[in-house]
């Protein structure tokens, strides 16, 4: 697909955005978690508004079964993703909570295949973010509390509107972040930050959140600017940021000597590509660049 394509799906069942021979979702999920792709932007929404997005088993679904696909299609870009309504995403369903007292939900998720880190369920709705090779900038508003939160982190940019409050909400329930977030919060914030945020549970205001590097910036439009932002990361070539992200992500995670070396192997693939060339034929003519998406 060349930019200016259009492909859509919706709700995550099989459209021309959808990768040929992907499984049928789950219907209870895909009502939960919708999607379109349009110029190589995948538009993703929690769609629960009436409960504030709050994460219940086909929410969790629906968000691993969209991450799937859209991880399948090369025809994607970029990911958009957001809440509908007032929030984009409260937390774990209170039912869970009371069930957990009467002793219906004793026990973790149990472990789902993968070849990920990431083995429950409520991790993978988190991770799977993580795991896509394009870029996924989150949009945030109202509430990004506790597992809300956690599927935030999982976005390489989270922008979020000014009357955002997020909070690392599971120590008010006598609980601790299970999503990745005792993981993934400490490299953001740094440790002792993520410590005094996961031992409290306090509400941060975004501005705040901004400061600590929890978002990466406030936006009156979170939504529009992720998609502005969104539109310029599709017009680059996707061969450069895929490998971009890829290389960004591993800073920290790995020795130097495997960073260099990675780093040396991406620009071994670009150097000479055709999306490559493309990018200096347009320099060189004054002229958009029609990139091609992997195969």
């Amino acid at each position: 697909m060349t930019v200016g394509g259009d492909s859509t799906a919706h709700g995550g069942a099989s459209h021309d955005a959808s990768p040929a021979g992907a499984a049928a979702d789950d219907p209870a999920a895909a009502a939960r978690v919708s999607y379109t792709v349009r110029d190589g932007i995948a538009d993703v929404r929690l769609d629960r508004p009436d409960k504030r997005n709050a994460l219940d088993p086909a929410m969790f679904t629906g968000l691993v079964q969209v991450g799937e696909r859209l991880r399948a299609d090369p025809a994607v870009r970029v990911v958009v993703l957001s809440g509908n309504g007032r929030s984009f995403c409260a937390g774990l369903d209170v039912a869970a909570f009371e069930a957990m007292t009467t002793g219906e939900h004793t026990r973790p998720d149990e472990a789902r295949s993968t070849d990920g880190p990431a083995r429950s369920l409520g991790q993978q709705a988190a991770h799977v973010w993580t795991e896509l090779a394009v870029p996924v900038i989150a949009a945030l508003h109202g509430h990004a509390y506790g597992g809300g939160l956690q599927i935030a982190l999982g976005a390489d940019i989270r922008l979020a509107a000014p009357d955002t409050r997020l909070s690392v909400m599971e120590i008010a329930w006598a609980l601790v972040p299970d999503m990745t977030g005792t993981q993934v919060l400490p490299e953001l914030v740094g440790r002792d930050v993520a410590m005094e945020l996961t031992l409290t549970g306090r509400v941060v205001e975004a501005a705040e959140a901004a400061r600590l590097g929890l978002v990466t910036r406030t936006e009156d439009d979170p939504l529009a600017a992720a998609h502005a932002l969104a539109g310029e990361i599709a017009e680059q070539s996707p061969d450069a940021v895929r490998d971009a992200k890829y290389l960004v992500n591993l800073a920290g995670r790995t020795g130097l000597a495997e960073g260099f070396a990675a780093e040396q192997a991406a620009i071994g693939r670009l150097i000479g590509s055709p999306n490559q060339v493309e990018a200096v034929r347009a320099k060189q003519s004054s002229r958009p660049p029609t990139f091609t998406d992997p195969a």
